[in-house]
This record gives C-alpha cells, sequence and structure tokens, in this order.
C-alpha cells in the first residue's frame, strides 16, 4: 500500500499545483488536513481494536478503504474529488495504523522492540521507494500525463489486500465484545505519564516536520524537471529506510533519549540547508530529512509501546496520532502560508527555529529506565 500511496504522493503536489493551478496554501492545508484527519482515525480504530481484541478486521478495513479511493485520483477534474479522495484515502491509513502498530507490540518481545519497530519502518519505507521510482519512470513514458501516471496505483493496492486476506495471522483473544467497556475519553486519560510526555515531545517534533509535498515542490523550485521531481521521494526515503532500522535496535541497547535528541538535530540541519535554496543544499536537506526520520519514527513508536500497558496499546497508539495529527494539520497549513507571503525560504527556517525548541524540550525529559 505504501507504493501505492507514494506513488499518488509523489506526483499528487505536482498535480494540484501545475494541473489544478492550486496555491501553496490551499496544498499545505489540503495536506495538513488529510494527515490530521488520519491520525485522528487512529484513536477510535486503535481502541476499538482493543475493546474487540481483534486487530485483523480493523487492520483489512483500513486498507480496503485506501485502496478503494485509488482510481478517484485519475477521475478528478477539479479539487473536490481530489480532496475527498485524500482523506477517504487517509482515514483508512488511520484505522489500520493504530491496530497494526498494536500487534507488532503484543507479538514482540520487550527487549527487541526498538528493533522491531525500526524494522517495520525500513520495510513501510521500502514502498516509498519503490512508488516515487514507479511514478519517476511513468512520467516518462506518459510524457508527463500525470492522469496516466496516477492509474497505476491501482495495483499494488490490490495486492496489498489480498496479500492481508490471504497471509496476516493474529493470536487468537476470544473475548466478547458486550464485556468490554464502552468509548470513553477516560481511557485515554489512565495511560501513565511517561505516555504523555512522549506524546508531547513527538507533538512539537511534529510542528516543525510538515507534509514532503513540500519538498517535491521545493525541488521544483530549485531547478528539479517535472519527471526528476518524484525522486526527491527515493532519495529522502532510501536514506530513511536505511537508518531506521539501525537506529531502533540501537535504541534497544543505548536507550531512546540520545538518538531521539540526535534526531531532532538531523531536523534542524536538513531545514537550514533545505532554506539555502541552492540545488546541492538541496540534496543534502532532502538526505538529512531522510535521515531524521529513520531516527525518530520507529523510535518514537517503540517509546509508545514501552509506556503503554498492553490491554490498553490500541488506546495509546490512537492518542499518541490523534494528538501529532493536530500538530501536523497546524504545522503544513502553516507551512504553505509563509511559503505563499514570504517565500520558500521562509518555511524551512520556521521549521528549523520550532525544531530548536523541540531539542530543548527532549533534552530536558528524563531518560527512563
Amino acid at each position: 500500500m505504501d507504493t501505492s500511496s507514494e506513488l499518488v504522493h509523489s506526483v499528487l503536489p505536482l498535480f494540484l499545483a501545475g494541473t489544478l493551478g492550486l496555491s501553496m496554501g490551499v496544498i499545505g492545508g489540503l495536506e495538513g488536513a488529510a494527515e490530521a484527519t488520519a491520525q485522528f482515525a487512529k484513536l477510535f480504530s486503535g481502541y476499538l481494536s482493543d475493546r474487540m481484541e481483534r486487530r485483523k478486521p480493523w487492520i483489512l478495513f483500513g486498507y480496503g478503504l485506501a485502496a478503494a479511493t485509488k482510481p478517484l485520483f485519475p477521475l478528478a477534474h477539479g479539487v473536490a474529488l481530489v480532496a475527498a479522495a485524500r482523506f477517504i484515502d487517509r482515514i483508512g491509513k488511520g484505522i489500520r495504523g493504530a491496530p497494526r502498530d498494536a500487534l507488532l507490540a503484543s507479538v514482540t518481545p520487550p527487549e527487541q522492540r526498538g528493533a522491531a519497530f525500526g524494522l517495520r519502518q525500513s520495510l513501510d519505507t521500502v514502498g516509498a521507494v519503490c512508488g516515487p521510482l514507479a511514478a519517476a519512470g511513468l512520467l516518462i513514458l506518459y510524457a508527463g500525463n500525470m492522469r496516466a501516471v496516477l492509474w497505476w496505483a491501482v495495483v499494488p493496492a490490490v495486492l496489498c489486500v489480498l496479500t492481508i486476506i490471504l497471509l496476516l495471522r493474529e493470536p487468537d483473544a476470544p473475548v466478547a465484545i458486550e464485556s468490554k467497556p464502552r468509548l470513553s475519553l477516560r481511557d485515554a486519560a489512565r495511560l501513565p505519564g511517561s505516555f504523555w510526555l512522549t506524546v508531547a515531545a513527538a507533538s512539537v517534533l511534529t510542528l516543525a516536520r510538515f507534509s514532503e509535498a513540500f519538498l517535491i515542490l521545493r525541488g521544483t523550485n530549485v531547478g528539479l524537471t517535472l519527471a526528476a521531481a518524484p525522486m526527491v521521494l527515493v532519495a529522502m526515503n532510501v536514506v530513511y529506510t536505511l537508518s531506521s532500522y539501525p537506529a531502533g535496535a540501537l535504541s534497544d541497547r543505548l536507550g531512546r533519549k540520545g538518538l531521539l535528541v540526535a534526531g531532532t538535530a538531523t531536523l534542524i540541519a536538513a531545514d537550514a540547508a533545505l532554506a539555502i535554496g541552492s540545488l546541492p543544499a538541496f540534496a543534502a536537506g532532502v538526505a538529512l530529512w531522510g535521515l531524521h526520520m529513520g531516527l525518530t519514527q520507529g523510535l518514537l513508536s517503540a517509546m509508545i509501546a514501552d509506556a503503554a500497558p498492553a490491554q490498553q496499546r490500541g488506546t495509546a497508539f490512537g492518542a499518541y496520532n490523534a494528538v501529532t495529527g493536530v500538530a501536523l494539520l497546524l504545522s503544513s497549513t502553516l507551512a504553505g502560508l509563509l511559503w505563499d507571503r514570504f517565500g520558500a525560504g521562509t518555511t524551512f527556517i520556521a521549521g528549523a527555529a520550532i525544531s530548536l525548541v523541540a531539542l530543548v524540550l527532549i533534552a530536558a525529559r528524563p531518560q527512563p529506565r
């Protein structure tokens, strides 16, 4: 599914800006709102998967919903259908995310949890390399016809759903739904303080890390051709893929905090390079952005799994993603507005400034045992 989604994602900003003529502020708001929708959906699916003690139905529903949206993108002739498809796709992502991570945490020994989430992030990001690579090749094949390229996203999406139906298994847990409590915010409130400290650190960090759509747009801004633009995500995700598993495994041995500090400092360097505006600085910024993702994203998931009780892991991942979803909505919308009013460089300078605040907060956070 990541191959399918990233094929769309690597072309969509150019489709919105070029074919449909939307401003950067509108694109930023759309991207931020879509990603925030995904994060909020994780709150409910995570809780309900705890309540049912079943993960696979939610995982299948989420991936299936995302697959169903893929034909809508090439059919769109206005922003309304694109927005609807993007939102439904992200709702699907949200529905599957927390149950998937909770299932992974439940079948992984605690002493290997950092490595497990790092490996999951690396394998997930393989799709984020294949998708933009496919998009770049298809843009050349179809001479820049983005609608023809977007149709190809349907194929890996269907393969994903078939994989879940035929191959995914989960441990049996025959607990009746009626025996579980109703959905309540008190379930999230009962999560431990160490969990909420992790969420707070992740939220500030997310404010500094807006949508990768702005990396693609910055690439065209500094001179990349239309066909080469998807390669921005390829380069970023290659670094992301190669760094996620080693970072997760290292955190199992050395602790999480030091690597999280290093990842945040890397984001500051990435934003600084992207603000410069030259092609070499842009290339360095994209690589550093990928390294930051590898050092932080799987690590934060492992920290959530560490802090949450086993019976509340779905709820914990849902609450974590809902809060960071608000941060992502704010950051992407702000990035688009700053780009429209003050230019691309200011957008990345603001990201570096917020990253510095996140670095201070993370460095001040106590290291859990």
